[in-house]
């Protein structure tokens, strides 16, 4: 069974983790795959030189991102003696996470709700809808 967890860079994402951390430790052959999604646009028109930067740009964020929230995450999984590993994206929230559970085969995606921002606050609204309406698996969302 996979698990596609979303984190959002808040604390809001440690519920989701726990959430996760619990079912796969009651059941067997559990692969926990951590998820953050960097909103960005494709639709941009540029000069070669502001897209060579946008490019740049992008892999920054994606380091940032993997080394600050994803790698921490993926290590507190592994030292409980789970499977588990990161992808970094760009793209719209709702979309990326569906299409990664989607194209990883998983059984569930998990988010975490969060009023003060990040991820589930942006997807909270019309982009929740969408990822809950939407998603080709179940979406469970932790208080």
């Amino acid at each position: 069974m996979k698990l596609v967890i979303g984190l959002d860079g808040q604390s809001s994402g440690e519920k989701a983790l726990e959430f996760a951390k619990d079912l796969a430790a009651h059941n067997d052959n559990v692969e926990l795959i951590v998820v953050y999604v960097i909103e960005w646009s494709p639709f941009s028109f540029q000069t070669a030189e502001e897209n060579a930067e946008r490019h740049k740009r992008r892999e920054e964020e994606i380091l940032i991102a993997t080394e600050r929230v994803v790698e921490p995450a993926v290590a507190s999984l592994k030292e409980a003696g789970l499977s588990a590993r990161a992808i970094v994206r760009h793209g719209d929230v709702a979309d990326t996470i569906d299409d990664i559970a989607h194209s990883e085969g998983a059984s569930q995606i998990i988010v975490a709700r969060n009023s003060s921002g990040g991820l589930t606050s942006r997807i909270f609204g019309s982009s929740t809808a969408n990822l809950v309406m939407n998603a080709r698996v179940p979406v469970t969302v932790v208080a």
